[in-house]
């Protein structure tokens, strides 16, 4: 027998656990079914439910109406603010248009704006970590806009200045890096010895433990993918992770079709997630594509068991278009 060929390494898929929503998104997509089923289209809901397009687009053929701003919502009607939270002056411009409101904000994110308002109320600066722009961010720095300032990434932390370095405590966007918070918080104790921390980290446990099953997933695959919205901030936390994991290639896709051929050239193993938005309907959709092009099999990487769950939003429990109808005859 002349030179055997090496057989070709067995191509593999491995799946990460927890993946896929979280408790405060599923709550808050399960709410505003709720609000059609119980109050009638249309349901105005300010920004996205949550940050993903097919939950978006599913949710707008049910009926819902996604607005940017408060003012878009014609009064007295329903509005729902997304799971990212909302700044106190949204609840005042609801209020002047008579608006009945359906606050969706995931528990975890009320959680940091209530820290915020008390260490605002006990005149700290508050270092808030996060991402510029995101909506969670906005909405978290309304609760006290005089006292907190945004630090955006290590590279941030040189022209921080406080009023006085032995008042200052540190806060953080929920859906954030935890390797990449940790260095930014480094970087700010090294400037302000007598920074605080929050009581309990503010990231939430979902990104958390999607993270850590990245990290186990990323170090034995060629290419990840990660399942999720280009405006979904721990999605692409999944993809940076994955990378500095070891993985050599890893990309986010919205849905399979988004899948590049190209990507799967010399690869054995290929690693699949979802950010904490994404229904596991496209991650479905994802390894029946990988499993038509000879990736069938599938392990589990498990880091976390998740049984967290959140109860609706009381206000489903009232009659709110009775509600509404009272506020606009004022």
């Amino acid at each position: 027998m002349g030179g055997m060929t090496p057989t070709p390494p067995a191509r593999r898929v491995l799946l990460a656990a927890p993946r896929g929503y979280c408790a405060g998104v599923d709550r808050a997509v399960i709410a505003v079914e709720k609000a059609l089923e119980q109050y009638g289209a249309p349901i105005y809901v300010r920004h996205e439910i949550v940050h993903n397009k097919y939950v978006v687009q599913t949710l707008e053929k049910k009926g819902a109406i996604f607005v940017d701003e408060t003012h878009e919502v014609p009064e007295g009607s329903i509005v729902m603010f997304s799971a990212h939270g909302v700044a106190p002056i949204v609840h005042e411009e609801a209020a002047r248009r008579k608006l009945a409101t359906i606050d969706a904000t995931c528990p975890l994110v009320t959680k940091v704006h209530k820290e915020a308002v008390r260490f605002a109320q006990e005149d700290y600066d508050i270092l808030l970590i996060g991402h510029e722009g995101h909506e969670e961010v906005i909405g978290t720095s309304g609760e006290a806009p005089d006292h907190i300032q945004l630090v955006d990434g290590p590279e941030d932390v040189a022209k921080v200045e406080v009023r006085d370095p032995s008042k200052v405590v540190w806060l953080s966007q929920t859906t954030l890096s935890v390797d990449e918070t940790m260095e930014t918080v480094d970087a700010l104790k090294e400037k302000f010895p007598q920074l605080m921390s929050p009581p309990s980290d503010d990231i939430c446990y979902a990104t958390q433990n999607r993270q850590l099953a990245v990290k186990q997933m990323g170090a034995d695959s060629d290419l990840v993918i990660v399942v999720g919205s280009r405006n979904s901030s721990n999605s692409k936390r999944l993809v940076e992770v994955a990378k500095l994991a070891g993985a050599r290639a890893a990309y986010l896709v919205d849905f399979a079709d988004e899948i590049e051929e190209a990507w799967l050239q010399g690869v054995s193993t290929v690693g699949v997630t979802s950010g904490a938005s994404v229904p596991e309907v496209l991650v479905e959709g994802v390894l029946e594509w990988l499993a038509q092009r000879g990736f069938e099999d599938v392990e589990i990487v498990k880091a976390a068991e998740e049984s967290i769950t959140f109860s609706l939003p009381k206000e489903l429990r009232r009659d709110l278009r009775a509600e509404a109808a009272a506020l606009s005859e004022g």
